[in-house]
């Protein structure tokens, strides 16, 4: 081969790598570069088998009663499953909220579900997505054959009228993240869990996930207290609660039998219960 033609040939190699180089430089940035679009908030929640209005506002850290009031619901609040319930609560006025604090008793009623029957399963305390997967052909709600008993809560109700729900020391402290919504509070297992305060059981049961056997009360229109983890339930929604009165027994958690996890929620949303219980 020719001094001319090895030359020539050395000259379309560097053309071509000019060209590849050329090409490489001015290629798209790489997909896992860009940005992932904002998360959705959720906007509604379709019911699931067992649900109630409560557990549902618990759910969503929404009034129950402002959620009753966006989807044009009355005592006693029955829903169904399959059915959608607007949780776009922002646009609501306040004077539909139960914030509001009134001079006479307000009677609070077991929320109630026609399918009640077989508790459902929802996300987590932390969950925001829609609980069912499948959506059971939604019926209309039949009338209940009788009316649920009620029990009445005094919106006189004064925050400094707390106390411990059990023995025990504090293990896990609220934090201002909303990872942790509640406290600790590490006792034995078989321990007397009592109500806080005076109230109304506004549920009791096992279908929010992340809860286990749960109790709430309603102590007046501004506050919900609840007892996660109970390994006996000894109160019944509906029933009035007076201060002390033994509602629950410890042990409920398989990983740690001596744990009772509890929360306050002032108009629906959590706040730290040790800004509110007494001193030790």
């Amino acid at each position: 081969m020719s001094f001319r033609k090895i030359n020539v040939a050395l000259l379309l190699t560097l053309l071509a790598s000019s060209i590849l180089l050329a090409s490489c430089a001015t290629a798209p940035a790489p997909v896992a570069t860009r940005q992932p679009p904002p998360s959705e908030k959720i906007q509604e929640h379709i019911v699931s088998r067992g649900e109630t209005l409560f557990a549902i506002a618990w759910r969503y850290e929404v009034e129950m009663a402002t959620l009753a009031a966006v989807n044009g619901l009355r005592p006693p609040y029955l829903i169904y499953p399959g059915q959608r319930l607007n949780l776009n609560t922002s646009s609501m006025p306040r004077s539909a909220s139960s914030g509001q604090v009134a001079a006479t008793p307000v009677p609070v009623a077991p929320t109630i579900n026609v399918a009640r029957a077989g508790a459902g399963s929802s996300p987590g305390p932390a969950g925001m997505g829609s609980s069912a997967t499948t959506r059971p052909s939604a019926a209309p709600p039949r009338q209940p054959s009788s009316q649920p008993s009620q029990a009445s809560v005094s919106n006189t109700f004064s925050a400094g009228v707390w106390r411990w729900p059990v023995q025990g020391s504090v293990s896990k402290y609220y934090d201002s993240n909303k990872q942790l919504k509640g406290i600790n509070i590490q006792s034995v297992a078989g321990r007397s869990i009592v109500a806080a305060a005076p109230g109304a059981v506004v549920y009791a049961g096992s279908g929010l996930r992340g809860y286990g056997q749960l109790i709430i009360i309603k102590h007046s229109d501004k506050y919900l207290s609840a007892y996660a983890h109970n390994r006996k339930i000894l109160v019944s929604e509906g029933e009035a609660i007076s201060a002390g009165k033994v509602i629950g027994e410890v042990g409920g958690d398989a990983d740690n039998p001596g744990r009772l996890y509890f929360e306050i929620r002032e108009n629906g949303k959590p706040v730290d219960p040790l800004r509110l219980l007494p001193g030790r």
